[in-house]
């Protein structure tokens, strides 16, 4: 029999329904992580997120690593 929990999320404190038991049906199902976003993920939460909190972490390390990458091609300009 499937198990399904209602967790709180550590970073919002949004209830949301865990179903571990079949993770497929979880609403964490289906979003991709690097494995950077994992490693941050793992590190900083010792349980399940809600889906909105794994999508923004997603965007924001997504978003800093991209201009981290224009920032190493255009150095951002020195103010004088």
């Amino acid at each position: 029999m499937p198990c399904h929990e209602t967790k709180s999320c550590p970073r919002c404190n949004a209830p949301f329904e865990c179903k571990v038991g079949t993770v497929n049906e979880c609403q964490c199902s289906g979003i991709s992580f690097n494995e950077a976003e994992k490693d941050y993920i793992a590190q900083s939460y010792a349980d399940c997120l809600c889906r909105k909190c794994l999508l923004e972490i997603r965007h924001e390390m997504r978003v800093k690593a991209f201009n981290e990458k224009v920032n190493q091609i255009i150095p951002p300009i020195q103010k004088q």
